[in-house]
């Protein structure tokens, strides 16, 4: 029979907060152009054009932050794995790869930051140019937090990693999907800076 251990499911939270944030930082990165003008984009279906992608680039962020959160929480409950509250305040203590389990934690926090910062009542309060400014830090985040899936051993044995296990592949696309999205959401700013 199959089971599932809880470093298993831990680890899987990861890989879905990985997914989701991925999906989340794409959104994001949709919604700081003027997508609305671009013929691509009014050629999809009118009910696709319809979805308020503001609202969807929220709810992600908020599923994206339980299911990241729920990644060490679930870790704790394994004992073989020896991880404890303490990691979360003090990474370096962790029982292994703590310079890799520090990446999490920080990205991890930036993600706190960012999320609530978001929220319309605190964003209001921040203005927009520090909040947009406070908000590129998702940038950084999202290097940690994919740096972190790469280099953590699933089992927590200290090997290295295998960069062509079906974890790690699914780090890397999103890497790469992330990678490509950002050189292109820099050519645009790029253009844009010319023509204002």
């Amino acid at each position: 029979m199959f089971e599932l251990s809880f470093l298993d499911l831990s680890a899987g939270l990861g890989l879905a907060a990985t997914g989701v944030l991925t999906f989340n930082f794409l959104l994001g990165m949709l919604l700081s152009t003027a997508y609305k003008q671009n013929p691509y984009w009014k050629k999809l279906p009118p009910k696709l054009q319809q979805l308020s992608l503001k609202d969807l680039h929220n709810w992600t962020a908020y599923l994206a932050l339980c299911l990241a959160l729920l990644h060490p929480i679930i870790l704790f409950l394994d004992k073989e794995a020896g991880f404890g509250w303490q990691q979360l305040f003090f990474p370096l203590t962790s029982p292994k790869q703590e310079w890799i389990v520090l990446m999490g934690v920080i990205s991890l926090y930036a993600l706190i930051i960012t999320v609530i910062t978001s929220l319309d009542s605190v964003r209001k309060k921040m203005g927009f140019r520090f909040w947009k400014n406070l908000h590129l830090v998702s940038y950084a985040t999202a290097c940690l937090f994919l740096v972190h899936g790469l280099l953590m051993d699933p089992l927590l044995k200290d090997r290295p990693t295998d960069w062509i296990d079906a974890e790690k592949a699914f780090s890397e696309i999103c890497m790469l999907v992330i990678l490509v999205a950002g050189y292109f959401r820099y050519q645009y700013f790029k253009q844009h800076q010319k023509t204002a």
